[in-house]
Parts: C-alpha cells; sequence; structure tokens
C-alpha cells in the first residue's frame, strides 16, 4: 500500500466529483464516489473548458488529456447581432466537448483507476462519511446537502440573479459562439449559442424574470419553452428546432463560503461557489479544484488538515477574481436593455469587455481589425487613445478625459491651503490630466472633517486657492482645475486620518449639524443637531458664498458634495434621514433641501462654466439608497443643470458591506449614463489606462477619476501616453519636462 494513503469518499459524480476521484486514485488513495444519478444522467449539453484549465489537465494526467483532446470542438470567433446587423471579432479561443462525453471519459479513467463508483445511490449522512474515511470530498452541487448540514462550519451565502435562463440544445453546429438579442413586446431576451459536437451545439435563453413573466414562459412545460424559443431565434437556427434535456427555466445562485473545509470534510466545485455561466462554466471552476486538491493532497501525505489549508490558500484568490468578473459579466446581461440602443459596434465591444477580463489593450492583440473600428466609431483620429480625446462640458473642454479625484489631504491650517496644497495640485496638474479636482472644501468653519481640511470661508482662503489656481493655468496650460464644495455634517469634528479615522477630536470640537439627529458611530461619535429651517437658509447661502470665492478665484469647474455621509448626502439617504418634514420621507422630500443648494450655487457661478454633483449610487446597506433611486436622484440634479454625475457609492453609514473589486463602483455610473444619457465621472479602483479606454469605448463613462493611482504617480496621465507612443495634444509634456518625455538611453557612454 502507497505511504499515506488514504481512504476517499467523493459525493457527487459530476465533472469535478469524478476528476477528483482519479487523481487521487491515482496517487495510490482508495476512492468511492456516489452519485445519486444513473451513469448516463445528466443535465446541459456541452461544457467549455480553457486552454488554461487544459494544461493542468495535461500535466496531471495526460490520459484524460489525450481523450479529451480528441473530442474538443475549437473555434475562435465570437458572432455578435444587435438589430439584425452581424459584427464578428476573432482571436478568442473556445474548446467545448459534450457534458455526457465529458463524463463517460471520467468514468472510464476512475474505472481503470480502481475507483469504486456508486451510481443510483445516495451518499451515507456526512457524519458517517467523516468518520468513516480520511477525507470527505462534497462535489454535490450547488444545492449541496453536505453544504447545508454543516452550514455553521462553511457559513454560506447564496445570491439570486435577476434573470432566467434555461440549457437547449440545436442539431446543428454554430461556427462560433453566437450571441444575438431580440426586441419582442415583453422586452429583451438574449441568445448564448456556441458548438461542443460537430454535429450539436448548446443554446442557452435568458431574460429578466419580469420579462420571463409577462412572456409566459412561467406557465410553459419544456417543450413549448423549446418550441418558442426556437421560434423567436428561428432566424439565428437557421429554422430548426431547440429542443432540451430535462431543462428547466433557472435563476442563477451565486454560491460563496467564508470556509471550504471543515476538519477532513471538504467543499469543491459548485458546493464551494459558483460564477455565472456567461464567462464560462462551473465545470471549468470544479476542475481546476479537483487539480488544486489532489495536488495539496499530493504534497502533504497524511496530513489532511495541511492539505485543505492548502488547497484553499491556493485556489480562492482565482475563484475570487473569476466571480468578481463573473458578478460583472451577470450584471451586464441583466441590465442590457439599457445597452441596446448603442450603435452596433460599441454594444460588442461592450459586450466583449463586460467581464473587465477583456479589456481594450487585450481585444487589440485578439482582433486590430475589430477594435481599430470601434476606435473609429468612438472618434479617435488614428493612434489617438480614446482616454486623449477632448470632451466638452459647457463652455469648458477637457483636452483629455482622465480626472485627478478628490482626496482629501488635511493639511491646512485653518482652512488655508497652503504650500503643501500648491505643489501636490501643482505636481498633478503638470502630471497631463484634463482636471484635477482639488479636496472637499468646506462652506464654513464648522462644516469641516477634521482640523486639516481647506475651506472657502474666508477671504484669505480664496486668495490662497487663487494662488494655486494661477499656477495652474500658467504652469500647466491645458489643465483645468475643479473645486469641490461640501459640508461634513454629522461626520465632521474628527481627527485626521492618519490619527484615526472617523475618531472624534479628544478636544476643541465643534457642534455637529445633520438632516437628522442620528450619530455616524453610535456610541462613538458626536450626536448632531437636526437641521432647522433658520439653519438650511443660513448653510445655503454659505454654500453660495463659496462658490462666488471660487468662481473669483479662477476655479474652472465646480462640484457639489452630495454623497459619502456629509450633510448633503444625509438628506438624501433614507437611512441618515429620518425627518418628518417637507424634507424627509419620500425621494421628492429628501431631494428637496440638496436641490435647493445646487440651484443657490448654480445661481452664482458662472453661467459658461460647468458644475457637476457628485452622489453616493448605494449606500452598501440594507434600506439604503437603491441603485435604481439613485437613478432618479441624478435625473433631479440634471434637470436642474448639472453637467455631469460624478458616480461614487458607499460611505454613508459606518456598517456598510462594500463589494470591493476592480472597476467596482463603474456599473452604477454606467446605469446612469444609459438611463439619462447625462454625462459621468467614473471612480472606484481604476487603476490602468487600459481600464480607461475600456470604459469610454463601451460608453460605460465619459470622465474617468483616479486618486490613488495619482498619490503613487503624480505623472500617470503623461506615463499612459508614453506607453501607448502617444505624443499628441491630449498629453502634452511640459516644456521644462520635454527631455523626459522617453525613457534615457542604457549602455556606457
Amino acid at each position: 500500500m502507497t505511504p499515506g494513503a488514504m481512504r476517499v469518499a467523493v459525493v457527487g459524480g459530476g465533472p469535478g466529483g469524478l476528476y477528483a476521484a482519479a487523481l487521487l486514485a491515482r496517487q495510490g488513495h482508495t476512492v468511492e464516489v456516489w452519485e445519486r444519478n444513473a451513469p448516463d444522467d445528466t443535465f446541459g449539453f456541452g461544457v467549455v473548458l480553457s486552454d488554461e484549465t487544459l494544461g493542468g489537465i495535461e500535466r496531471a494526467d495526460t490520459v484524460v488529456h489525450t481523450a479529451l483532446s480528441a473530442e474538443f470542438v475549437r473555434w475562435d470567433d465570437v458572432d455578435i447581432v444587435h438589430r439584425g446587423r452581424l459584427l464578428t471579432s476573432g482571436g478568442h479561443g473556445f474548446a467545448a466537448v459534450g457534458r455526457r462525453r465529458l463524463l463517460e471519459i471520467l468514468h472510464e479513467r476512475c474505472a481503470g483507476l480502481g475507483v469504486r463508483l456508486r451510481f443510483r445511490s445516495e451518499a451515507p449522512a456526512v457524519a458517517e462519511l467523516a468518520a468513516s474515511y480520511d477525507l470527505v470530498v462534497a462535489a454535490d452541487g450547488v444545492h449541496s446537502a453536505i453544504r447545508e448540514a454543516g452550514a455553521a462550519h462553511y457559513g454560506p451565502t447564496l445570491t439570486g440573479g435577476r434573470c432566467r435562463y434555461i440549457w437547449l440544445a440545436a442539431d446543428f453546429a454554430f461556427d462560433a459562439f453566437r450571441f444575438e438579442i431580440a426586441e419582442t413586446e415583453h422586452g429583451v431576451m438574449q441568445l448564448h449559442a456556441y458548438p461542443y459536437s460537430a454535429d450539436a451545439s448548446t443554446v442557452i435563453v435568458e431574460m429578466r424574470d419580469e420579462v420571463w413573466r409577462a412572456a409566459g414562459f412561467d406557465l410553459c412545460d419544456e417543450d413549448e419553452a423549446a418550441a418558442r424559443c426556437a421560434k423567436i431565434f428561428s432566424e439565428a437556427l437557421r429554422g430548426r428546432p431547440l429542443h432540451g434535456n430535462r431543462s428547466t427555466w433557472t435563476q442563477f445562485r451565486t454560491v460563496v463560503n467564508e470556509r471550504w473545509s471543515h476538519e477532513n470534510v471538504v467543499l469543491l466545485g459548485d458546493a464551494a461557489h459558483t460564477a455565472h455561466f456567461s464567462i464560462g462554466s462551473g465545470t471549468k471552476l470544479a476542475v481546476e479544484d479537483a487539480l488544486a486538491l489532489a495536488e495539496a493532497v499530493g504534497a502533504a501525505p497524511g496530513d489532511v488538515p495541511a492539505a485543505l489549508a492548502a488547497y484553499e490558500a491556493a485556489r480562492r484568490p482565482a475563484v475570487a477574481s473569476t466571480q468578481r468578473a463573473a458578478a460583472a459579466s451577470r450584471q451586464w446581461f441583466e441590465e442590457i436593455a439599457g445597452y441596446v440602443d448603442q450603435p452596433a459596434r460599441q454594444f460588442a465591444f461592450n459586450l466583449l469587455t463586460r467581464s473587465r477580463r477583456v479589456t481594450h489593450d487585450n481585444l487589440r492583440l485578439r482582433d486590430a481589425r475589430f477594435t481599430r473600428a470601434v476606435e473609429k466609431d468612438f472618434g479617435c483620429p488614428d493612434g489617438t487613445p480614446a482616454m486623449f480625446t477632448p470632451f466638452t462640458l459647457r463652455g469648458l473642454t477637457l483636452r483629455n478625459r482622465v480626472v485627478v479625484s478628490p482626496m482629501d489631504m488635511y493639511s491646512a491650517q485653518e482652512g488655508v491651503p497652503g504650500d503643501f496644497h500648491l505643489v501636490h495640485l501643482g505636481a498633478r496638474a503638470l502630471g497631463g490630466p484634463g482636471l484635477v479636482m482639488t479636496e472637499m472644501v468646506c462652506v464654513s468653519a464648522e462644516g469641516r472633517i477634521t482640523p486639516g481640511c481647506a475651506g472657502l470661508y474666508t477671504q484669505e482662503q480664496a486668495a490662497a486657492w487663487k494662488r494655486i489656481a494661477d499656477f495652474v493655468h500658467t504652469s500647466a496650460p491645458g489643465t483645468a482645475l475643479g473645486v469641490q464644495l461640501g459640508h461634513a455634517g454629522r461626520k465632521g469634528s474628527t481627527r485626521v486620518m492618519w490619527e484615526g479615522m472617523d475618531d472624534p477630536l479628544p478636544e476643541d470640537n465643534w457642534p455637529l449639524v445633520a438632516a437628522s439627529a442620528l450619530p455616524y458611530r453610535p456610541g462613538v461619535s458626536a450626536l448632531p443637531r437636526a437641521l432647522g429651517r433658520h439653519d438650511m437658509d443660513a448653510l445655503r447661502s454659505e454654500f453660495a458664498a463659496a462658490a462666488v470665492r471660487a468662481a473669483d478665484a479662477g476655479f474652472d469647474l465646480l462640484e457639489l458634495h452630495c454623497a459619502h455621509g456629509y450633510l448633503l448626502s444625509g438628506f438624501l439617504s433614507p437611512l441618515t434621514n429620518h425627518r418628518d418634514d417637507e424634507y424627509g420621507g419620500s425621494l421628492e422630500n429628501r431631494l428637496r433641501f440638496p436641490l435647493e443648494v445646487f440651484d443657490a450655487v448654480r445661481a452664482v457661478w458662472p453661467e459658461d462654466r460647468p458644475m457637476t454633483v457628485r452622489l453616493s449610487a448605494t449606500d452598501w446597506a440594507p434600506g439604503g439608497t437603491s441603485p435604481e433611486e439613485s437613478v432618479r436622484i441624478a435625473a433631479a440634479f440634471a434637470a436642474r443643470g448639472a453637467d455631469a454625475i460624478d458616480v461614487s457609492t458607499g460611505q454613508v453609514v459606518a456598517d456598510e458591506a462594500p463589494e470591493y473589486g476592480r472597476s467596482y463602483q463603474t456599473p452604477y455610473a454606467d446605469r446612469i449614463r444609459g438611463a439619462l444619457g447625462v454625462p459621468v465621472i467614473a471612480v472606484g479602483a481604476i487603476s490602468s489606462w487600459d481600464d480607461v479606454n475600456s470604459l469610454l469605448l463601451a460608453g460605460r463613462a465619459d470622465l474617468c477619476a483616479l486618486g490613488r493611482p495619482h498619490l503613487y504617480d503624480p505623472h500617470w496621465t503623461l506615463h499612459a501616453a508614453a506607453e501607448q507612443s502617444y505624443e499628441g495634444p491630449g498629453a502634452p509634456w511640459p516644456a521644462p519636462y520635454r527631455a523626459g518625455s522617453r525613457p534615457p538611453p542604457t549602455g556606457r557612454g
């Protein structure tokens, strides 16, 4: 017997469970598999695997890889049909195989390695398995009984999607991955189709739940649903029928677990995690889990706890990344009705880059011709990246689409910006962006967040800001300077960030005001006083007076801060506005005071200079501002004259639960832009010029604001131009810096 050999029980005979069984048996372990269904019972039709996954299979087991290689159907193109127009993008690289054939290959491999396969058999209770076997692998799917039995240990969260979808099949092979929309009287429906053998294709039909119900699909049996879908997409299907395989309409469920193992039991595949079908297959993830689990077990002979810890540590980062991409893709398809009016090529580019795994630069490598056409449609002159095209708001034309995001520096003295601000903002302006924004500049001493916050409530402060504006306009001509006006509200009178963010000052505190008498951090923050009518009149005047000073100081753009839980944001959110007068209750009432302030500022701000509004599009907390409400809020400001909406999220309540990730706030900007047609500024974990170009070309944003990247590199924009070999007017190097616009020569001299 092999040293360290174990008895292993695998619950679930899908591809992940079977492949884990085969790999563990190859290591000399005794493996038994329980599968409740018959050997040839399976749902769905085709399975897509990536080259990366196939490479892992080849390294781990050439027998399975050789068998799969003989079966795979491969293709490179994606066909996207938009309102009858077919667009093709190449260079993508897909491989698919029939799910049933995949199972047959794995059955044969398991049998050849001595794995005992128990079909039509319910597994014993997990406690019994855990006591009888050294390792228990729970590969029992999205509805995992083992996971639910041990929910206290695994900490599962299951979240439903907003669409219904059904797996069907066609009796011919598409020659590309095909995506098509149908705009019906009930709403938008979409088709995802791909070949999995020489004469068959998987066809998935998806639509929002309300569209599904309106179309009467909730009343259809499997055959009727297949027939109706075939009729709706008859052109794509060449008039051929669709058929099912125990096919039912399903709402996708995202599964996330805090932990994947408990003692000697480990979750694998859909039992541990799911990722929306639109970015690949759950089979791919499950097979990669099996590879990682076998590797971890092999590296720690006989030490199950160490092996399971290593397995989870190895797989979690990749799975988390996949789930973030899958969530972005799922949400894109859920909101597809907002994209169908885009021009066909932009729609196709938007679809291809929806998950952020395929980007503009990546797509250019895959299909340069298609990408050049997208750039041309956008209005990019030859060789000009989208980010370096100009953009106009009122009388202000920005030379490029890059914005230095507002970032609190907490370095003012009595509200007066000093040399630090001159160097900080001046350096960023010299770095080439189209627009540099100040930190939140407070309209009163009591409106500051910290004693280090800058203000515009005295002439001394205004004069200091004029010095900075003059420097930017003289030394960085072409860079605009914007001011963000705000009032901290209940989040004021706190320490500077590096001494304890949101912690109250130990002394010399000032009184706080807010929409309602609710502390930001109960038991920690001071209790604010609810504003009365006289207070609101005074605050409105303070905002207007600050705007006049900002205009005189020479700022090119003014942004009203209505986000992040500060005073005006506190009126907008139902979590922070509990008023029972005309300024509380309905959204229209909660909007009333922020709109009054906006009107007062717009009335004194020069007509030819643009004014924007920053919003928190979600509070990341139950009962808070919803994405749908944020569209209505943005619409109200746009109707009053806001030239653009700067779309942020959160920081409204202390117990928020943000869903962080790359470009994680951009879907909210995208939603507002699509719904209203108003220009938007996207913010939030945008870090690369590739992301900026991708967002712009997809029509998800008009401007992109970056904060931390500009702290790391004040010349981020100029360096982005150099890295893209761009030397045009959208990113000119200041004359004194031109000698450094190219890398210095190397070698001895």
